[in-house]
């Protein structure tokens, strides 16, 4: 799910960069440094929506670098158990399926995929698809995946899905 949070970050600026576009840096450097992480606690940031307030920097005794407190709003991207939402599958083998949505990996172990479906080594791409072959799920292909839990890291989240439920699988 997504969220518009309140966030701050520390941007260290070494000294070579002080001059008239000093704010201009500092935001430039805030932009770089925090979209496209994760923090286990908000999820990944997405996008930095608004800069509220730079603080005063603070000079680093012995070093010279300052240290600029940044106040600012993102956007971010936070999996929920029992969320449903679109993934793209990378990887098809024997012990399921590996898949993206957005930043998130998430696995589906071939335990969470209906029974009516079989691996199929020896199709080209392997795939997982019903007998009657209607529905056939291989790589690249988009799927509605139900989440049933996540792995929170300090600087990633992993996630479990299944494809056991009403309107999950292949999008079509």
């Amino acid at each position: 799910m997504f969220f518009h949070v309140s966030l701050e970050h520390e941007i260290l600026l070494h000294p070579r960069y002080f001059g008239p576009n000093l704010l201009n840096i500092v935001k430039q450097k805030l932009f770089t440094e925090v979209e496209g992480t994760c923090t286990g606690k908000y999820g990944f940031v997405i996008a930095v929506t608004t800069i509220d307030n730079i603080g005063a920097g603070l000079i680093q005794p012995s070093r010279g670098f300052v240290v600029y407190p940044v106040k600012y709003k993102a956007i971010v991207f936070r999996p929920f158990k029992g969320e449903v939402l679109d993934a793209v599958v990378t990887q098809v083998n024997k012990v399921g399926l590996f898949t993206e949505i957005g930043p998130l990996s998430c696995f589906i172990s071939r335990h969470s995929i209906p029974a009516d479906m079989e691996f199929d080594p020896n199709s080209n791409p392997p795939c997982y698809k019903t007998k009657d072959e209607d529905v056939v799920i291989q790589q690249d292909d988009e799927i509605r995946v139900k989440i049933v839990g996540t792995r929170v890291d300090a600087k990633d989240i992993f996630a479990i899905g299944t494809l056991m439920d009403d309107y999950l699988g292949l999008c079509s």
